[in-house]
């Protein structure tokens, strides 16, 4: 198994910045295509960023151009850098691991370890 915690959550004004970060461990050797999904009040969980076992980044469109998803393979730390923050992107943030290598979607279906979600309040 593999065990994700998630931290960095907060409360922030709009415009302004916070990075998450989400720690690794357990049976970390195999560790897969990661990514940060969100839930906001009253929505469905939803795909915000993935990096691949290669580094690629894949991010949803609301993401691009103010996110930035990394990773420290050695520490088997993640993070999600968000600048510009706005009021909707108040959510749960989550950190996943996926069943596979490569990014194949959104579907959290597709990913089969979770943290516990760390909230994040614009406002």
């Amino acid at each position: 198994d593999v065990q994700l915690v998630e931290s960095g959550g907060g409360s922030v004004q709009p415009g302004g910045s916070l990075r998450l970060s989400c720690q690794a461990s357990g049976n970390t050797q195999s560790l897969r295509c990661m990514g940060w999904f969100r839930q906001r009040p009253g929505k469905e969980r939803e795909g915000v960023a993935a990096i691949d076992k290669n580094g690629k980044t894949n991010y949803a469109a609301f993401a691009e151009g103010r996110f930035t998803i990394s990773k420290d393979s050695a520490n088997k730390i993640m993070y999600l850098q968000m600048n510009t923050l706005k009021s909707e992107d108040t959510a749960i943030y989550y950190c996943a691991v996926a069943s596979t290598f490569y990014f194949m979607g959104w579907a959290p279906g597709d990913f089969a370890y979770w943290g516990q979600g760390t909230q994040v309040t614009v406002s």
